[in-house]
């Protein structure tokens, strides 16, 4: 486990200090996918190196599986590093190196004998899917995939926990999806602790089990993904579920109108349904849509209603597990994209 607590980090500028990130907490359960959400300069990337061990915060405490990271140097702290990988928004790979060479180079430091880092190397290049690319320089490959070759070669030494600090920025949407698969199968086939940065939303929505919000260094919201967007009103909900735009003269059609989250497959395809039988109600869906977290679908509707147990109706559907609320107009962190 991964424990942030009340962390603070400034840089000097312009002759005064910056405030980076201010009194940050959070907690990254072992063999999750952590993501860390928020706009440009929210202080994601200094989070990011203040859990690789890249920078020591001002105040506060960074804790691998409980062992305060802060009392750490010289030697023990080199070992500590050794159980984390880290993956930048550059691949910095080395020109001259062949794709198997670049992943190979941290065994090689480390002292690794052939026969077993070439098994190594062979079996991350499997991984991130480049196998048919060992031979090749990084000139020759896309920055998507040069991207995986930069995880594979931060996976060579058996991390424990790999950051990803925005691993998609600048990265074509067509090889965006293939980078992530390849943090999914990290934490999947190897038990690694991934802690991903990101200004998308969608990454969010593709591959993490829980997410905090940063804005301007503070924390505004942390949680498991499935339990912050089943608030329609957080701004999880807002950036990573589908939109409603509807209008009053269209849920003035009936008798009541709501917004509803339904998780999971059954809540999906059967609960709107089941009520509109169950309590003799007409049921539309005149906002909303449906997305997926993960592998889980999700939808967000605005519903109407129309028949004398409409409330009912609507309350039934809540006590199944549904979010059920009236219509509100609420906004997301400003600058996530969904």
């Amino acid at each position: 486990m991964i424990t942030v607590e009340n962390v603070s980090k400034s840089f000097p500028f312009n002759g005064n200090r910056v405030a980076a990130l201010r009194d940050v907490s959070v907690e990254v359960q072992a063999g999750s996918l952590f993501g860390v959400v928020g706009p440009a300069d929210s202080g994601k990337s200094t989070l990011a190196r203040c859990i690789a061990l890249q920078e020591r915060p001002d105040r506060g405490v960074v804790r691998l599986d409980g062992l305060n990271t802060g009392t750490l140097d010289g030697r023990r702290l080199r070992e500590i590093r050794r159980r984390l990988g880290a993956v930048g928004a550059k691949s910095e790979l080395l020109a001259e190196r062949t794709i198997a060479g670049n992943v190979a180079a941290p065994l090689e430091q480390l002292g690794v004998d052939g026969p077993q880092r070439r098994s190594r190397v062979g079996s991350l290049l499997d991984l991130v899917g480049l196998t048919a690319r060992a031979g090749q320089k990084p000139g020759e490959l896309t920055d998507g995939q040069r991207r995986r070759v930069a995880v594979a070669r931060a996976l060579a030494a058996g991390p424990a926990v790999l950051v990803a600090d925005d691993p998609t920025s600048g990265v074509a949407p067509e090889d965006a999806g293939a980078v992530l698969a390849v943090l999914d199968r990290a934490r999947a086939e190897l038990g690694v602790t991934v802690v991903v940065t990101t200004q998308d939303a969608g990454v969010v929505r593709r591959v993490c089990d829980d997410v905090a919000v940063l804005d301007n260094g503070v924390v505004v919201e942390r949680g498991s993904l499935l339990d912050l967007i089943s608030s329609p009103a957080s701004w999880t909900a807002q950036a990573v579920l589908p939109s409603i735009e509807t209008s009053r003269a269209q849920a003035a059609k009936y008798d009541r109108s709501a917004d509803v989250v339904l998780i999971g497959f059954a809540t999906v395809g059967a609960l709107l349904p089941e009520a509109a039988t169950r309590f003799d109600v007409e049921l539309s869906t005149i906002g909303g849509g449906l997305t997926r977290l993960g592998d889980t679908p999700v939808a967000r509707f605005r519903v109407g209603v129309r028949g004398e147990r409409a409330d009912a109706a609507l309350a039934w559907i809540a006590d199944r597990g549904a979010y059920v609320a009236q219509p509100q107009s609420v906004r997301g962190p400003q600058g996530v994209a969904a």
